[in-house]
């Protein structure tokens, strides 16, 4: 025999549940009502496209954002003068929502949607200006609901620089300023709407300088030792060990520094490698491999190597307690619709892109819920994950089918297509907190997920020591 609720019982269950959603509703429609200030903001972001550990004026703009809506601000965390935090209220729980600023070098570019430079030396290829904006706009907004409802507990922003290669995050974690947070809180620009757990390769990365000795290229070239020549070598052992690597490993280099003349034999000169796998212990195997074949390449030349970490982070550790709610919160806030303008920007991207035709579903809608998924990227947000249970977003900011960090999501991130979708990820976040602020139970259940995933043994440990901040790595 079925059992019931007495008619008294559901009619309060319903009740509360319609007042919880209009409270959400109420959220939604403020973020929404204050979409052009936010995207104003951005844009002021992306105007000044500053790259890693030079982010002084995107920060700052954050930071009196922030400070004027009320918030507490203390800068220079971790020894980052662009690093801050911003709070509000007092005690347990603290939900920290992060968010980044960051541009990246080489991709200055207009918001137009043809290739054109905008004279700069950076550009917002990874959305980092919408990033920190909508994640600035979600804590105030969940600041004031806490005002309104007489909510206990803290909500802290985290502005967090550098993650482009200079992983910001880590210096926070190591200094643990993330000690105290009882669920973190984060999403990133792309070009679908998406809250499934998401995956980051663990990442170890440096500069390798070679020092030789100068000399005339023509007339006396037996006297030089050329530090090209040693960055060559070092270049060839590492691509013949491509082969000898899991296949699902990534290897990047760049020669940042190689001579200045054909004629002069260069005495210096220098190469920015990355190694990338799922596993951060395969990570520190073959960066040391690496080392061992740049120490070989300087024997055999004749010069001398030296290097220096830069970054280091751990692979993505996703809390499916946490994801399932920001997933069915980013279904609630829907996705975006595009104005003629809008799609008529879009159709000139997707056929710069070499696509024969416009797919909006990936905008409009949102992407089913998968518990796993595949590394590409890295992101220092992965060390963050293994000290606080962590879920994240992304909401298309960018043309359905642009890839990160090209001039096609620069261009987005530029108009209105890039504010939309970072207000989809605003509300998304603002909605989650709330729900963790009003759930204890969350939070103890995503504490203990959290233990169970990381092991009962596991110790932090920076991949990148215990170096100071990369401050002038983009100098």
């Amino acid at each position: 025999m079925r059992k019931f609720l007495p008619l008294g019982a559901f009619l309060l269950l319903c009740t509360v549940g319609l007042h919880a959603q209009k409270k959400k509703n109420d959220v939604i429609n403020d973020l929404e009502s204050k979409s052009e200030k936010y995207s104003e903001i951005a844009h002021e972001i992306w105007d000044l496209a500053e790259m890693g550990y030079l982010e002084e004026k995107s920060s700052a703009l954050l930071q009196e954002t922030l400070s004027e809506a009320g918030f507490t601000i203390e800068t220079g965390i971790a020894g980052i003068p662009t690093a801050f935090k911003a709070e509000y209220g007092s005690g347990y729980p603290v939900i920290g929502i992060l968010g980044e600023y960051d541009a990246l070098p080489g991709l200055s570019q207009e918001a137009v949607p043809e290739k054109k430079s905008a004279g700069g030396e950076a550009g917002h290829a990874c959305g980092h200006h919408l990033f920190g904006t909508a994640s600035t706009a979600a804590a105030i907004s969940v600041k004031d609901w806490m005002a309104k409802n007489n909510i206990k507990g803290t909500i802290r922003f985290y502005g967090c620089p550098a993650e482009e290669g200079g992983s910001g995050k880590v210096y926070m974690v190591r200094e643990g300023v993330f000690d105290d947070v009882d669920v973190a809180l984060h999403w990133h620009p792309s070009s679908a709407n998406a809250a499934s757990a998401g995956a980051a390769l663990a990442n170890k990365s440096a500069k390798f300088r070679f020092h030789g000795i100068s000399a005339h290229a023509a007339a006396a070239p037996q006297m030089g030792r050329s530090a090209l020549d040693g960055v060559e070598a070092m270049n060839a052992m590492v691509n013949m060990m491509r082969e000898h690597v899991p296949e699902d490993a990534r290897i990047h280099y760049v020669i940042t520094d190689g001579g200045k003349a054909p004629n002069v034999v260069p005495d210096f000169a220098e190469v920015y490698y990355y190694a990338r796998h799922n596993t951060r212990d395969v990570v520190v195997d073959i960066f040391d491999r690496i080392v061992k074949a740049a120490e070989g390449a300087a024997l055999g030349t004749g010069t001398t190597m030296e290097y220096e970490m830069i970054g280091g982070t751990h692979e993505l550790l996703p809390n499916l307690t946490v994801q399932k709610i920001m997933y069915d919160n980013l279904v609630k806030v829907g996705g975006i619709t595009y104005n003629e303008e809008e799609k008529a920007f879009a159709e000139k991207i997707s056929k710069s892109l070499g696509n024969e035709s416009l797919d909006m579903k990936m905008a409009e809608t949102v992407q089913p819920y998968k518990e796993t998924a595949k590394a590409f990227g890295s992101t220092d947000v992965g060390d963050v994950s293994y000290t606080v249970p962590t879920a994240g977003l992304g909401t298309a900011t960018w043309v359905p089918g642009t890839p990160a960090h090209s001039w096609q999501a620069v261009a987005a991130g530029g108009m209105s297509i890039g504010s939309k979708g970072m207000m989809v990820a605003a509300k998304t976040l603002a909605l989650t907190a709330m729900d963790i602020f009003e759930s204890p139970k969350t939070i103890e259940a995503a504490k203990k997920e959290l233990e169970e995933r990381r092991g009962k043994d596991f110790k932090y440990v920076p991949m990148l020591g215990n170096r100071p901040p990369a401050l002038d790595y983009r100098k």
